[in-house]
């Protein structure tokens, strides 16, 4: 890639930064249409423009922009889905080949953790990774491990062999996580959208889900189940937020309208 080109990514991924994952809209869609194709079809990164998004988006959503965008500058990514134990294509990401290999990457500064001419980065933005990882290669040509200390989450990218890649993520002091596989070679737009589909009807629709990496502080805000996680490099707490202050607290912390998550609250408690 040229310079203009890695400057053209590195500025999408930061705006893409400051969009809270959430699974808010995706329910108030699914539940104004009634289907999850029509749901789809609603979203607002199927416009490609991030602000016009109800507010966020789940890795669905990032991963399409990304991929809309990339096609639009005359790349070539590959749409990749991720599986998590016994879930299949329950998660997706992005592998984008440097068909013009070069040092025009800033990551390419000599001493930085992504000092790898790399032939291929992973984009994962649905797990709030707004960097371009530079993919190793797999035994014999490479030593088939990437780590990346990223705050608060460090990254390990391990790849065994030409076809699969997992991605592992630990902070302050613990262990790594396996956290996804990936077979590389990719799925097409319409295998991709019909996992889109049928993320509609997944169990992690039956409650709020909402996730937001303040990348300035290395501060990552999870909330799930009326409990939220704040993690930073010195570790994780949590704590309940009570029924009573969940609206404010939630439109406060990440970033989204009152309206919006009582709107998908209301849905949810029926």
């Amino acid at each position: 890639m040229q310079e203009d080109q890695w400057k053209k990514i590195n500025e999408l991924c930061d705006k893409l930064s400051k969009v809270t994952y959430e699974n808010l809209t995706k329910i108030i869609r699914l539940n104004q249409t009634g289907s999850s194709t029509a749901a789809q079809k609603l979203d607002d990164s199927f416009q490609n423009d991030v602000d016009a998004w109800m507010g966020g988006g789940t890795c669905f959503s990032m991963t399409w922009h990304l991929y809309q965008t990339f096609v639009d500058m005359g790349l070539h990514p590959r749409l990749v889905m991720g599986h998590k134990r016994k879930e299949r294509n329950i998660h997706c990401a992005l592998i984008l080949p440097d068909e013009e290999p070069s040092a025009c990457h800033p990551g390419l500064v000599p001493g930085s953790p992504f000092a790898v001419p790399a032939r291929e980065y992973l984009f994962d933005p649905g797990y709030l990774i707004f960097e371009p990882l530079p993919i190793p290669l797999a035994p014999p040509f490479g030593t088939g491990t990437a780590f990346f200390p990223l705050v608060p989450n460090c990254v390990r990218l391990d790849r065994p062999n030409n076809e699969s890649m997992s991605l592992w993520t630990g902070g302050a002091g613990a262990p790594m996580k396996l956290r996804f596989d990936y077979p590389v070679e990719g799925v097409s737009v319409e295998e991709f959208k019909q996992h889109w589909n049928e993320s509609f009807y997944r169990e992690m629709m039956t409650y709020p889900v909402l996730n937001r990496l303040d990348r300035e502080k290395g501060i990552q805000y999870y909330y799930q189940k009326g409990n939220l996680v704040t993690r930073d490099a010195n570790g994780s707490r949590m704590e309940k937020i009570e029924v009573p202050n969940r609206v404010e607290t939630l439109s406060r912390i990440f970033g989204l309208k009152p309206e919006l998550i009582e709107q998908a609250l209301g849905i949810l408690d029926k």
